[in-house]
């Protein structure tokens, strides 16, 4: 089978990940190869001959402590002077004050190196054009009387090279001592020359290793890859599998996507339910229809009575029934008050209307309900003591929720209201807060006749009143329930009522996560 060009394009892109990795290691590679071999050629002449200047010094100090310490003609002495020429490789001579020899690094070839050492110091003596080339680098004063000198000696003919170093020591006595400068350009060539053929061995066995080691991070690169791939035409099927004894971060990374891929299957499903509830929804249209044509069917019921009432004493007043004050000032009184229950009513039910129809969607925030409670019974109190009402709220601590505030204490209010209209007995209103589970329960609770079962189940309806007449001499309208019920489904939290032998309990329960 002919592959596709996205199959092609899939491809490129992964071979230019793991390209990309192979690039900048065998990059770095080189990099510190060629850094490497650049100090070794520029620096190690210089670093070779300081080590070497060092050991001459360390080997002719030693050999200055030996001469003051111990007797020059005794076994011990040569003993020493054997292991210091032994140890740092170098030649020695001492001259006595005649500028005898008397002491070397050998017994054999004793006047040899005698001649050989001491004819080079003596450099004055000898002809000028011997191709031989002195450089003297450093000079000093150990105390009075003791000096010394350092010095290259190059003979361009044999072409040797020595580092050397002498001087009077401790009772008038000479010290030479000669270390070989032969072989370090050498030396450092052959390290060099080394170095290259290392470095290219080592490139071309870290090459392989990178491509090695860039195909198994940029496997599951590549899986990952074809896991989005199929995700993105919505084949949730392909997983990520871990085959690896530890979790690193593209296990993590695969493991994520394995669940990122089950909860967009979950959603898709959702989704799916969400438009069959739609098209059910919409063909629960003409049942809104309905609905809305009972709303206006209750509404003019609802002001229906007030209209009258309202009608008939402005008639009343008009034809002069009652000529005196006193009548009139009750005429204007009971009009402004079904006014004002009319203005209240109609408040209430186009705030139901925008409630059940959806006209405007919760606005959820986070916000202390304690306080939201404590504020609200602080505004209401002049009310509660003008009805001889004592109310009940206990001190809690900071409780944040999450719900509309505004529609929250709209519904604290319908509670506080009816509980005010239908308190009696003892005249108390108690209001608490229970938390568990996640959630706060705020309740209303006020003494007096509990709700009819025949009624209980009611009282959430429109326009639905337990006592009329009661209802009508504190103004309800039968709505404030409804309202609640609107705004609590509306943000999907549980709501209720509960009867007690000497009160009822109305709560509303929301969430603090």
């Amino acid at each position: 089978m002919k592959p596709t060009n996205t199959d092609n394009d899939k491809n490129k892109k992964t071979h230019s990940i793991r390209f990309e990795i192979s690039a900048s290691f065998l990059a770095t590679m080189i990099l510190t190869f060629g850094l490497w071999f650049i100090i070794n050629f520029f620096f190690m002449d210089g670093f070779y001959f300081q080590k070497k200047k060092e050991v001459i010094i360390t080997a002719y100090n030693k050999i200055e402590l030996a001469i003051a310490d111990k007797n020059i003609e005794s076994d011990s002495f040569d003993s020493e002077i054997r292991n210091i020429c032994e140890s740092y490789n170098i030649d020695m001579l001492v001259l006595d004050t005649h500028e005898k020899a008397i002491k070397s690094s050998t017994r054999s070839g004793f006047d040899f190196l005698a001649e050989a050492l001491w004819g080079d110091i003596m450099m004055d003596t000898m002809p000028k054009n011997d191709g031989v080339e002195r450089t003297v680098i450093e000079t000093g004063e150990v105390k009075p009387g003791e000096n010394y000198t350092i010095l290259i000696y190059n003979d361009t003919v044999t072409r040797s090279k020595y580092l050397d170093i002498w001087g009077q020591v401790e009772d008038g006595y000479m010290i030479f001592v000669r270390s070989t400068l032969a072989g370090i350009e050498e030396n450092v060539s052959i390290s060099n020359t080394f170095m290259l053929y290392a470095g290219l061995v080592a490139v071309f066995v870290g090459s392989i290793l990178v491509l090695y080691i860039s195909k198994k991070f940029t496997d599951p690169i590549k899986k990952l890859y074809l896991i989005s791939d199929e995700m993105k035409e919505l084949n949730f099927e392909a997983k990520y599998e871990n085959r690896s004894s530890f979790n690193n971060e593209i296990d993590i990374l695969g493991q994520n996507m394995n669940e990122l891929s089950e909860s967009l299957e979950e959603a898709i499903k959702e989704l799916k339910n969400a438009n069959v509830a739609l098209k059910h929804d919409i063909a629960k249209k003409e049942e809104i229809d309905e609905m809305r044509k009972e709303f206006l069917s209750n509404v003019s019921h609802e002001l229906k009575t007030p209209i009258a009432l309202i009608q008939g004493y402005a008639e009343g007043l008009k034809e002069g029934v009652n000529d005196d004050e006193e009548s009139k000032n009750f005429y204007c009184e009971v009009i402004m008050d079904e006014a004002s229950k009319m203005n209240i009513m109609v408040k209430k039910l186009l705030t139901l209307n925008q409630l059940e129809f959806g006209n405007e969607g919760a606005n959820m925030e986070r916000f202390d309900i304690v306080e939201m409670v404590k504020n609200y019974v602080r505004s209401a109190e002049l009310l509660a003591k003008q009805k001889d009402v004592t109310i009940k709220f206990g001190r809690y601590h900071p409780i944040f929720v999450w719900g509309d505030e505004f529609r929250i204490e709209e519904v604290l209010q319908n509670y506080y209201s009816n509980a005010i209209n239908h308190v009696s007995g003892d005249k108390i209103i108690e209001i608490k807060l229970v938390h568990k589970e996640g959630k706060v329960r705020v309740s209303v609770f006020n003494t007096g006749k509990p709700i009819p079962k025949d009624s209980i189940d009611h009282i959430w309806d429109k326009f639905y009143k337990v006592d009329k007449a009661r209802t009508r001499e504190y103004g309800g309208s039968g709505v404030g329930l409804s309202i609640v019920k609107a705004i609590m489904e509306s943000m999907h939290q549980n709501y209720g009522v509960i009867n007690y032998a000497n009160g009822v309990e109305f709560y509303f329960e929301l969430e603090t996560k």
